[in-house]
């Protein structure tokens, strides 16, 4: 087939979306399958990425809030050089403006949205949460919720990387959606990177014995990631066990995070690791993941660490809740540090016991993926 992902959050500049679509590139051609990114940009351009994957950039404005990123403006345009693209299947990475486009675009190619954002946990939940209750904010969002079920009418399938996103859309009266979870490195994260030398290296950054616990957090430095609450929760938690905590990211957000740490010589803010080996073995020798964002679609650093053998403290809403399953973590109520804090101490009392299942390969998910796109042209066509 000929998809086109028409991706409104790519940039080059890096972030969750570009490491999808660089493996989508990779291994759709493996699948038999040709792949164009069509992307907002500065200007017109065609990156080929192999004979059969490619990214092609339209002009488009920078994003204001944000100057990594574009957005489409010009539905006409887009429409034509989806015209001249001619797919056989047509996905959509925001559910945003770029979605509403796509889905007036008069043609009979079936398309799909594929629920890269959770804007309403991420900004509304978040935000208002503390006031009114889930209810009540979904109900003075309802012009969101009304776009998002026209999307759902308009799109042969919205894709979910998490059960919770699909049954909170689908309780909304959101058609249409699937649940596809996305997968990690085929081969690269495992119980057997773990790691004593590493783990006691990491402890005594911390100011800690080997004898002590060893957390470890994964992600954006950004305000939906909540790490203030997570370092509120472990200074807490470290009052009834000595526990250390080493953070792995980086993000705008690092000053408000070190002001939150205050000196605590048991949390370390170790930037972001660019070796993959290095960095499943960092996380392969922790004694667990602790997470703090609802707003996950998926959670890549929570499945990462189950197929490590590590197990997870993650908010009970949002796809990390997905990964506590099966024996391998403990849930807390989103955004509570007092939540998180019992919740660790809970599972450092007493850890689960692994091996845990771990999740579908990358490739493993656009196999799925794909087979669903293909069945559904096949159904298409023979309804024309």
């Amino acid at each position: 087939m000929k998809i086109v992902d028409v991706c409104a959050f790519y940039s080059p500049h890096g972030g969750g979306v570009k490491t999808y679509v660089e493996q989508k590139m990779v291994i759709g051609p493996q699948l038999g399958h040709d792949i164009t990114i069509l992307a907002p940009g500065d200007t017109h351009s065609v990156s080929e990425r192999g004979p059969h994957a490619r990214i092609i950039t339209i002009p488009a404005p920078r994003f204001p809030l944000d100057r990594k990123y574009w957005y489409f403006k010009d539905e006409a345009t887009l429409h034509a050089k989806l015209d001249e693209l001619a797919p056989d299947f047509v996905e959509v990475s925001s559910p945003w403006r770029s979605a509403t486009m796509v889905g007036r675009w008069q043609s009979p190619v079936p398309r799909s949205l594929v629920m890269h954002a959770d804007p309403l946990s991420a900004y509304a939940y978040r935000w208002f949460g503390p006031l009114f209750s889930r209810e009540t904010i979904d109900k003075r969002f309802e012009p969101f919720w009304r776009h998002l079920r026209d999307l759902g009418a308009n799109f042969e399938q919205v894709v979910c990387a998490s059960a919770e996103l699909r049954e909170r859309l689908e309780a909304g009266g959101v058609a249409n959606t699937v649940l596809h979870p996305m997968g990690i490195e085929a081969g690269l994260f495992s119980p057997s990177r773990r790691s004593a030398s590493l783990r006691r290296q990491l402890l005594a950054a911390c100011d800690l014995p080997e004898s002590a616990k060893l957390l470890i957090g994964v992600g954006r430095l950004s305000p939906e990631k909540r790490w203030p609450m997570i370092v509120d929760a472990v200074t807490a938690a470290s009052q009834s066990m000595p526990i250390g905590l080493v953070i792995v990211g980086q993000g705008g957000h690092r000053k408000r995070i070190e002001r939150q740490i205050a000196g605590n010589p048991h949390i370390k803010l170790l930037g972001i690791e660019r070796d993959r080996v290095k960095f499943a073995t960092l996380i392969a020798s922790a004694d667990a993941l602790i997470h703090g964002c609802e707003a996950e679609t998926f959670c890549m650093a929570a499945a990462e660490a189950r197929a490590s053998g590590v197990p997870v403290i993650v908010p009970d809403r949002g796809g990390a809740a997905d990964h506590a399953r099966g024996g391998a973590g403990v849930s807390y109520h989103a955004g509570s540090a007092l939540a998180a804090a019992q919740a660790a101490l809970k599972l450092l009392h007493h850890p689960p016991k692994g091996p845990f299942d771990g999740a579908t390969t990358t490739r493993g998910h656009f196999e799925a993926l794909f087979a669903d796109y293909e069945r559904i042209a096949r159904e298409e066509r023979r309804v024309a």
